[in-house]
């Protein structure tokens, strides 16, 4: 089971970034926090200080179309906001 599906990256975490030293993660809804640290830990080879959780429902979404009135629902996630130790830091660009 793989606990990060991906990085987010947004104006709103890059400044959290920049000033607090923390990154935003979509992960497996199933993940507690120890496993969502060491995931992190292992993944980019830096030292967590604290884990944040935030389980997001899926949205209503519905729309008019000729072949009538369509209505769904979005997928949920779970997000974790990862504070690391002062010091560390994590590169999503050298990969790019």
């Amino acid at each position: 089971m793989q606990i990060i599906l991906k990085p987010i990256i947004s104006e709103k975490i890059t400044g959290q970034t920049e000033k607090l030293n923390r990154f935003g993660f979509i992960v497996e809804r199933t993940a507690d926090k120890i496993q969502i640290a060491k995931a992190v830990e292992e993944l980019y080879g830096v030292k967590v200080a604290a884990v944040n959780t935030m389980r997001y429902g899926g949205k209503l979404k519905s729309r008019h179309t000729k072949a009538g009135f369509v209505q769904g629902k979005t997928n949920g996630f779970k997000k974790a906001m990862i504070t690391l130790v002062e010091g560390e830091t994590i590169d999503f660009y050298s990969n790019i």
